[in-house]
């Protein structure tokens, strides 16, 4: 089939509306897709094709003018979407409804209603859980679905880091309910979700414990970033979670937990999971995204564990590196997502982590907060 030229939007907010433009642009080299030209769907300046332009440069849902041009413009078949949590209904179902490709970040909206009405219009769509996408990860699936390390019994998932340890960070949009929705539940937690499901199946049930250990944050003066300091001036109260633990009974019968937390001091990016079975184990680190640890054979007692190095043969590594245990990094595995949202265009279906999948991290989120008042599994 002959190649064509897709146009792409971005509708742009912040840090990660600068870091989806050049993945996708990379992508169509790294990683070619089966129609796509490599210079198709980027300009370096973040605007698509042409002259439309696709940046909104306000958080308020009030300035809605380059939107509208994306959404009424032939020439734009896809959007990128990296608004705040509670932009993602309006921005993300307008965009669906238009008729337009969609890739948007997670969670999809502050509820999992949200999510569900962004999935309502069947258009092609991928979501953020990049964390899918390392190849280790998709080399880890692999084991367990051949059975190398038996029947899984049990699993803990972690996603700690320390963003917001100080107690000056500045109290953004992420930190209260209207905006942000959850906090680190949404933030992290959902793609612990994510990989829990990818890796082991549909959870069950349930229970969960969450807290906030910093109450109070000084507002900021101006724009600002979850990172940044604000020191002086008026004081408001944080109103979502710093923190959850969570249990997690899975249809197969396995058990797990998943821990995460945005005030961890001393963790920076400490993202990984340990998956136990009858016949060995398995054990990955964002860290050292490159490796993963393995324990096979049948000697139970005192079995060794091995690191293995991810080379070309697992994931789409051998698109960016000719060898084992050559690093990939964060910005690699957008590349990855943004080859397979625009594979899921060409060939008609899903590649990647769609809305759908959105849905049942934040209806798992949902059921997080449900049971925290009920004093039972959700």
């Amino acid at each position: 089939m002959s190649r064509q030229t897709l146009g792409v939007a971005v509708v742009d907010f912040g840090w990660m509306g600068t870091r989806a433009p050049a993945p996708t642009a990379a992508s169509g080299s790294t990683i070619p897709s089966s129609r796509w030209p490599r210079s198709s769907s980027w300009s370096p300046t973040r605007n698509p094709i042409g002259s439309v332009t696709a940046s909104i440069a306000t958080a308020s849902p009030a300035a809605p003018t380059a939107g509208e041009d994306v959404l009424t413009n032939d020439r734009v078949q896809a959007v990128s979407v990296t608004a705040p949590n509670f932009l993602h209904r309006e921005i993300g179902e307008a965009v669906a409804r238009a008729g337009k490709h969609l890739w948007i970040e997670k969670p999809v909206g502050v509820l999992a209603a949200d999510a569900e009405a962004v999935a309502a219009a069947r258009v092609q769509s991928a979501v953020g859980f990049n964390y899918r996408n390392v190849p280790a990860v998709q080399h880890a699936r692999t084991v367990i679905e051949q059975g190398a390390i038996g029947t899984v019994t049990n699993a803990c998932f972690r996603l700690l880091t320390d963003y917001a340890t100080h107690p000056h960070g500045a109290l953004t949009w992420r930190f209260q309910r209207e905006q942000g929705g959850s906090g680190v539940l949404g933030d992290l937690v959902s793609h612990g979700v994510d990989l829990a499901w990818l890796l082991l199946g549909e959870i069950h049930s349930l229970v969960a414990d969450t807290a906030i250990f910093i109450g109070e944050r000084p507002k900021p003066t101006g724009a600002a970033s979850h990172f940044a300091l604000a020191e002086g001036g008026e004081v408001g109260q944080v109103e979502n979670e710093d923190y959850l633990n969570c249990l997690l009974r899975f249809t197969s019968g396995a058990r797990g937990s998943l821990e995460s937390s945005r005030i961890s001091v001393g963790d920076q990016c400490n993202y990984g999971f340990e998956i136990h079975s009858t016949k060995g184990a398995l054990y990955w680190d964002f860290r050292r995204m490159g490796e993963l640890g393995v324990s096979l054979g049948e000697d139970y007692l005192d079995q060794t564990v091995q690191t293995a190095l991810v080379g070309p043969g697992q994931g789409e590594t051998g698109a960016f590196q000719p060898g084992s245990d050559i690093a990939l990094g964060y910005e690699d595995l957008k590349v990855i997502e943004a080859a397979r949202f625009l594979r899921s265009i060409a060939d008609g279906k899903p590649c990647c982590a769609t809305v759908d999948d959105a849905v049942r991290s934040a209806r798992a989120l949902d059921r997080s907060y449900g049971c925290l008042d009920a004093g039972f599994p959700a």
